[in-house]
């Protein structure tokens, strides 16, 4: 797998006929399928770069209301690893925090950061409990946090709703985003 494709819809019905006309169309696997709390539905498909191109091009040219798509091309591992599980926090080491308007940019915008600078993708939570947003947590020194923060935003854009750098956070508010520290 090199490249993640995302793609979120307005409706949980047409999410889930879109998700399936997404499988049937392009040898790609379906690593996620599943609404969202804000009614909309969210779909992760990965494969190779063709595969997973085809498999979002489908989506993109249905009839179906799209919130946002994506196709990500060597897909950061560190990304693949926040979509699975959450990292804890170092001690000591400083925390960016990307709140996005919708999960489908987050994805993308997590990828660039990481890719951007010498961070670690902590966390990412997409949807749930959120109304449909998105946000992820960096960590690392303050310089690389602050450069991968500016690359997340920048990608962003409008979707951007606010982003943070805490140079040398509480060592409880790390563990309360993260989950631990270390």
């Amino acid at each position: 797998m090199d490249s993640l494709g995302v793609v979120e819809v307005v409706s949980i019905a047409s999410g889930a006929e879109l998700a399936d006309g997404m499988v049937k169309v392009a040898d790609v696997d379906l690593l996620r399928a599943a609404p969202l709390c804000s009614g909309r539905f969210l779909i992760y498909v990965s494969g190779d770069r063709e595969a997973v191109q085809t498999s979002v091009l489908f989506a993109r040219s249905s009839q179906k209301k799209l919130v946002d798509s994506f196709v990500i091309s060597n897909i950061s591992p560190l990304l693949i690893a926040a979509l699975k599980t959450t990292e804890q926090a170092r001690r000591g080491e400083a925390l960016g925090i990307v709140e996005c308007r919708n999960v489908s940019a987050g994805v993308n915008a997590a990828d660039k950061a990481v890719k951007k600078s010498e961070v670690r993708l902590l966390k990412f939570v997409s949807g749930q409990g959120i109304k449909g947003k998105s946000f992820f947590v960096l960590g690392g020194d303050v310089a690389a946090v602050r450069e991968a923060v500016e690359a997340a935003s920048d990608v962003l854009a409008d979707r951007l709703v606010e982003a943070v750098v805490i140079p040398n956070p509480a060592e409880a508010m790390a563990s309360a985003l993260t989950g631990g520290v270390r």
